[in-house]
């Protein structure tokens, strides 16, 4: 290239460098030019597991960044200590927080199920990163509130996150598993000290019911009926500690925190897990406490995990189906669950899953009358998420059919980091074996780089479920006089979302308080009735309570309903409606009389 040539050149990238930043300031004097999205005001990342105060970080840089939303408060402790912490989301300007339905939202009940917490804190961050420019968002932030546990469990999570993590489902409160007098004394141990906890397997020739496959010997597959295999397997790492020719029995806990809650507690014998009395975890109690003083509550979400499930009680048969107007609201946010969670199934626990006794769901159903839902997250479908990869792992030739797949996908897309090859080691109890295997976080949750989409669709159909909460409005109303200073007063009475302000099971139980309509001002009430259809003429069905002033409805206002209610009033001057639900919020409109 000439002198010349590159003189010029030069000249050219720097004209064209100018051209360009001059054309980037233009565009941000313009009105709606955007080169990328809006810079975010918090940036987390949701691609990696964080521990219970790491959770608990991130959502302190939220409440700093928006603290007129925004509060974080702990609500008790855990076994070992740590803080259950809730964050808050309520917007002020729009009303006090009994004063609009809530949304409860907790995760990581189990320890090992870690992936609902990234799910909560991306549903705070979500919700006050979109606010003022998603239109949808800020509406929903608007109108409802929000109380958000991103782990119930603090001691289980980091448990299983820190060091070995061995995977725990329970707690920390110590359990004699093993009926020895001794508590938690004979755990799963890091023995090789990889820093994983890992199978155990042996090599018996020809007194084995397992073999390796003949394509990849790190899998081990049941031989055929009638024969014999040359390897067996003895469960997770570990030595005997106590003495009593057992290895692993007596591990951290060994109970379940969705088992201890007062709705049908079944004692241990019964319901494995279920401790000693209802409520007797700290961390359930706590929860409870504060699930009773927010009577407003009207929507549950307890992450879970995995096998991809949207779930709902009754946990065990014995209990009864819901009356048939709240399977109806059940259905309707389930079933939209499901066009929104790919490979998820909307199930009744007992009957899809298995039976449970003492759950949440079955709690904050019929001990408190919320509607609740129960998501499973991940559905190991998701590795092959396309028709053509599903097609292919039918076909046996397929290196992703079978147990196969599993190896691949961690060899092509995790490079191998989820598996520990076996190596041999020569154990106290059992001799020469070998250790390797899965790691911990594959199969119960998703690869990370898969986490944000789960975070996100399971967002939104939570949200969607806060949206379908009741919602009351007073509508249009009309004013008649009948004569002198007496008045003829009809008031729609609005709820347009799915659920009721009152569910059918909650009013056979008496759990939630009716709902109140009360008519305040310079008036008597000589007459309040339900309109039968406002567009026909015709009696109203006339209401038989004491004081008309305050109508007490028993069963709530439906979803997707407009009642109309019809006062004859005597006085003069306005007259205040206000319809106040415990799940449904309240709103007021005043009336003049002319």
């Amino acid at each position: 290239m000439s002198r010349a040539m590159t003189t010029i050149g030069a000249a050219s990238v720097a004209a064209l460098a100018i051209a360009l930043g001059a054309a980037a300031l233009n565009a941000q004097d313009r009105p709606g030019i955007q080169g990328s999205d809006p810079p975010h005001k918090v940036r987390l990342d949701f691609n990696r597991w964080h521990d219970s105060q790491e959770l608990y970080d991130d959502l302190r840089a939220l409440e700093k960044a928006y603290p007129k939303f925004l509060k974080l408060q702990s609500i008790g402790k855990s076994v070992e200590g740590r803080d259950l912490m809730v964050m808050t989301i309520n917007n002020p300007a729009t009303g006090p927080e009994a004063s609009k339905a809530a949304m409860y939202i907790e995760a990581n009940v189990h320890g090992n199920e870690i992936q609902g917490g990234e799910v909560a804190v991306y549903t705070v961050w979500y919700l006050m990163e979109n606010y003022g420019r998603i239109p949808d968002i800020t509406k929903l932030v608007d109108e409802r509130v929000f109380y958000i546990v991103p782990t119930v469990n603090p001691d289980g999570r980091d448990y299983f996150l820190h060091g070995t993590g061995a995977a725990s489902r329970s707690g920390a409160k110590p359990v004699d598993d093993d009926n020895d007098g001794l508590f938690d004394e004979d755990p799963p141990e890091d023995i090789n000290g990889n820093n994983n906890i890992e199978q155990i397997r042996k090599y018996v020739p020809g007194e084995g019911n397992l073999r390796l496959n003949a394509d990849d010997p790190r899998i081990l597959e049941p031989v055929p009926a009638g024969q014999k295999g040359d390897w067996i397997l003895l469960g997770q790492e570990g030595i005997d500690n106590d003495g009593d020719g057992r290895v692993n029995e007596d591990g951290p806990g060994s109970y379940d925190g969705n088992r201890n809650w007062g709705s049908d507690w079944q004692p241990n014998y019964i319901q494995s897990g279920a401790m000693d009395y209802p409520f007797q975890l700290p961390e359930s109690r706590a929860i409870n406490d504060f699930l009773m003083a927010h009577p407003s509550i009207a929507g549950t979400q307890t992450y879970h995990n995995n096998g991809g499930m949207i779930l709902r009680g009754p946990g065990a048969e014995w209990s009864g189906e819901y009356p048939a107007a709240d399977v109806r609201v059940y259905d309707q946010i389930g079933q939209q669950g499901e066009r929104m969670l790919p490979y998820y199934d909307y199930i009744v626990i007992w009957s899809g899953l298995y039976t449970v006794h003492g759950g949440f769901t079955d709690w904050t159903n019929d001990g408190l009358g919320i509607i609740s839902f129960s998501n499973e997250l991940w559905n190991g479908n998701q590795y092959f998420n396309s028709p053509k990869l599903q097609t292919q792992q039918k076909d046996v030739t397929s290196p992703i059919a079978g147990n196969r797949a599993d190896y691949w996908f961690d060899d092509h897309l995790e490079f191998g980091d989820e598996f520990v090859d076996w190596t041999d080691f020569e154990h106290p109890q059992f001799g020469k074996v070998q250790l390797g295997g899965w790691k911990k976080t594959q199969g119960r949750v998703p690869p990370r780089f898969m986490q944000e989409e789960l975070a996100h669709r399971n967002m939104a159909f939570t949200l969607f479920q806060a949206a379908e909460m009741p919602l009351m409005r007073l509508g249009e109303s009309k004013v008649e006089r009948v004569g002198g200073d007496v008045w003829k007063v009809r008031l729609d009475i609005r709820n347009d979302r799915i659920a009721p302000t009152i569910l059918a099971r909650a009013a056979q139980h008496h759990v939630v308080p009716p709902d109140l309509l009360t008519a305040d001002g310079n008036v008597e009430v000589v007459a309040a009735g339900w309109v039968a259809n406002k567009f026909r003429p015709g009696q109203s069905d006339m209401i038989d309570q004491k004081d008309l002033r305050r109508i007490m409805v028993r069963n709530g206002h439906p979803g997707n309903t407009t009642r109309t209610i019809e006062y004859v009033v005597k006085g003069s001057g306005p007259l205040t409606v206000k319809y106040a639900s415990a799940k449904g919020g309240t709103v007021e409109k005043r009336i003049a009389l002319q």
